[in-house]
C-alpha cells in the first residue's frame, strides 16, 4: 500500500509513503526547505503513530536539504523511540554532505541506497 501525501508542488517537492508490512519507506523528492519541511514532518509523524518496526526516509531524489529538513529528521529520530528503527537514505552533496558537516551522520543510521537500508539488520 502506498500513497502520495500531496501532488508534487511546482518546485517538484513530493512525499510518498510505501508500506511493506512492518517496514515503512517515506520517499522524498525535490527541495526540503523551510516551506516544505513541515509537510515532510507531518508525513513522518503520521507514520510513526502506527509504530512500524522500521522507518526508512529515502532522500535519494532530494535536490536540496536545508536545516529545516535536517531538523525534521532529528525530530523523527527522537520520535521513533524504542519501538521503531529509524534509517535515512542519503548520498552525495545535496543530502549526505550537509548531514556530515552538521554531525548528523553520527546521530542516526545513514545508508547510500534504499536496498542497503532495508537489508541491514
Amino acid at each position: 500500500m502506498s500513497f502520495r501525501a500531496d501532488p508534487p508542488t511546482p518546485g517538484g517537492f513530493s512525499v510518498r509513503v510505501d508500506n511493506h508490512g512492518e517496514t515503512v519507506v517515506v520517499s522524498v523528492a525535490g527541495d526540503v526547505d523551510l516551506a516544505t519541511a513541515p509537510e515532510l514532518g507531518e508525513s513522518i509523524s503520521t507514520v510513526l503513530e502506527r509504530r512500524p518496526g522500521l522507518l526508512v526516509v529515502d532522500l535519494s531524489e532530494v535536490s536540496f536539504l536545508a536545516s529545516a529538513g535536517m531538523s525534521v529528521l532529528i525530530a523523527a529520530d527522537q520520535q521513533s523511540g524504542e519501538h521503531t528503527r529509524f534509517r535515512v537514505v542519503a548520498a552525495g552533496n545535496a543530502t549526505f554532505r550537509p548531514m556530515e558537516l552538521t554531525g548528523l551522520t553520527e546521530m542516526f543510521s545513514i545508508y547510500p541506497t534504499r536496498d542497503q537500508a532495508l537489508r541491514q539488520d
